[in-house]
């Protein structure tokens, strides 16, 4: 038995080596990752634009691909830009970050977001409001200047929230951005923007 279950182990490894996609600029892309249908497996479905990799939402919005780990199965996305002197998310239009439900990938549990430019609406939820809260931080550096002085908050994407959704809209919030793996202590200059997601194994 114990020689079957080691020559099926080896025989899905070099099915999947074989059909490793090829590079995208710097970026390796591992199996199961796909950016062509004959590589990879097609329910991972990332792209490779003119040698920059990104992830496409279910509302089809392109996110630069930052960094892959392959072990952990995940990657972290580049947050939209806050267009300047507007403090809109560029993907507003679209109601922020949406994943489709049907695929593998789905928001890690690592994630500390920061919503900018809300209504008061917002200050009937359990998330940090305060004048304490980390998005203070951020509106005095670089695009999060557009949203100084707006009412923002932020929150842990915990297991209790939506793993699919980040969600900016006219009326609520304006703007995100995110941060990975953010410690309490951390400055601002060792935060890791980004969105991490995660996928499903494929077997």
């Amino acid at each position: 038995m114990v020689p079957v279950v080691v020559f099926l182990f080896i025989l899905v490894t070099q099915v999947s080596a074989s059909r490793v996609c090829p590079k995208c600029g710097k970026l390796k892309v591992p199996y199961p990752l796909s950016t062509d249908k004959n590589c990879g497996d097609p329910r991972y479905r990332i792209y490779c634009n003119d040698g920059v990799l990104e992830f496409k939402s279910a509302a089809g919005f392109y996110y630069k691909i930052l960094s892959i780990d392959p072990w952990a199965s995940k990657l972290v996305i580049s947050p939209p830009l806050i267009e300047e002197n507007t403090c809109y998310s560029s993907d507003l239009d679209l109601g922020g970050l949406l994943l489709d439900e049907n695929l593998p990938f789905n928001i890690s549990t690592r994630n500390t977001v920061m919503l900018f430019n809300c209504s008061d609406n917002i200050l009937l939820s359990p998330l940090n409001c305060s004048s304490s809260s980390f998005c203070r931080e951020f509106e005095d550096v670089g695009e999060g200047c557009a949203c100084k002085g707006t009412l923002c908050c932020h929150f842990l994407k915990d297991a209790s929230m939506t793993s699919h959704r980040i969600r900016v809209r006219l009326g609520g919030c304006t703007a995100y951005t995110s941060v990975v793996d953010k410690q309490p202590d951390d400055p601002i200059e060792l935060w890791n923007f980004g969105i991490e997601l995660q996928w499903l194994p494929p077997f």
